[in-house]
């Protein structure tokens, strides 16, 4: 009785890898999913791998590459359905049936309805065994990316705010304020190297004139692409932004009519992209600057500001996940607030996003919140 407990035990750990292997593409696979995989024989490890920056290698091939020869008779250990369809490259699933592996451990159905079973389903009709589960809830966080763009045609939003014990995001009269420390903000270069593009309005583009790069060492070179929602085109040739744009992506995305020409030719001239989306009362139409970028392959969305930006896109029920550092700062009244006419519970207590982690991050607090 005791060997299905013993085989479930090896599959989780097996899985567990593939899923942190699968882990160091974020940010750098799309607009394909960051896949890990693991090839095991005989409880030994025989080749690995993990989805290759730009979307290719996917983990599968890589795995097997390292495997050889040795994968005949392996099991395959994947955090999402073999491919099945010929893109860019030709189907993982005939690649491991010709491998001749015997069995697939696969923790989720790929909601691309090009595959979207497809793929298991080929792997069994050339005998070899397939379960599908394992590690599904870590791999549905992993993979939330690509299955809110195949399911919804936008990117999965990741809200990241900082802000101070009494609610507050910056000084009064916008001046800039380190509200959190050196631990909080590696946190926050962490998650932008891990997302596929920044977005923040134009209001923190020209009060801050930031960088929106990741600045941990040796990791420089996954910073996102950064967004700015700017429906005016009032972004400064002369920021930091767009003086950098050669070097990092920047998109800025404008609405749909007539742009000063002068300001726009003096942004393309910068390298920056200038892209266009529809327009609702005279602001930028939210739900259709996410289905822009989704287009352009985003699946990963981090943004980081401002508080306008941020009260407008929990209003229109777009953050799928927000994670909040609390300092035990106090700005006073006078504060700006970090969400713009609305307290702080609006986001802490909204019925639509629940807590699912509180944790020191150096002297201030964590917390992570998930869509219901």
């Amino acid at each position: 009785m005791s060997a299905p407990a013993d085989a479930l035990q090896q599959d989780a750990r097996f899985m567990a890898l593939a899923l942190a292997l699968g882990r160091r593409g974020l940010g750098r696979t799309w607009p394909n999913p960051a896949v890990g995989a693991v090839i095991v024989k005989d409880g030994i490890i025989i080749g690995r791998g993990w989805t290759q920056p730009g979307g290719r290698p996917h983990a599968e091939i890589e795995a097997l590459r390292r495997a050889g020869e040795a994968a005949r008779g392996a099991t395959l250990y994947v955090t999402l359905e073999p491919c099945s369809h010929y893109g860019k490259s030709p189907p993982c699933a005939d690649a491991i049936i010709a491998a001749g592996l015997s069995r697939v451990v696969s923790a989720l159905e790929d909601p691309n309805p090009e595959v979207a079973g497809a793929g298991h389903a080929r792997l069994r009709a050339a005998g070899i065994a397939v379960d599908i589960g394992i590690g599904a809830e870590e791999a549905r966080r992993d993979h939330a990316g690509h299955i809110r763009r195949m399911r919804d045609g936008r990117p999965h939003v990741i809200l990241k705010l900082a802000v101070s014990a009494d609610g507050k995001a910056g000084a009064p009269g916008r001046k800039p304020l380190a509200i959190t420390g050196d631990a909080a903000r590696d946190r926050v270069h962490l998650l932008r190297a891990q997302s596929d593009a920044i977005m923040v309005g134009i209001g923190t583009a020209l009060a801050d004139d930031p960088m929106l790069t990741c600045r941990l060492s040796g990791m420089e070179k996954n910073s996102p692409v950064r967004v700015v929602l700017d429906s005016a085109l009032r972004l400064p040739r002369g920021s930091r932004l767009a003086h950098t744009a050669r070097d990092v992506p920047v998109w800025v995305i404008i609405g749909g009519g007539e742009a000063p020409r002068a300001a726009e030719d003096a942004l393309l001239r910068e390298g920056v992209t200038v892209l266009r989306a529809a327009q609702s009362d005279g602001c930028l139409d939210l739900t259709a600057v996410l289905k822009l970028l989704a287009a352009r392959g985003v699946t990963r969305l981090m943004v980081e500001g401002g508080p306008m930006l941020a009260a407008a896109l929990l209003a229109a029920d777009l953050i799928d996940e927000a994670v909040l550092f609390q300092s035990s700062k106090v700005v006073g009244t006078d504060g700006v607030d970090a969400l713009d006419g609305l307290p702080l519970t609006a986001l802490t207590q909204s019925p639509r996003l629940k807590c699912v982690m509180s944790e020191p991050v150096g002297a201030d607090t964590g917390l992570v919140f998930e869509r219901r």
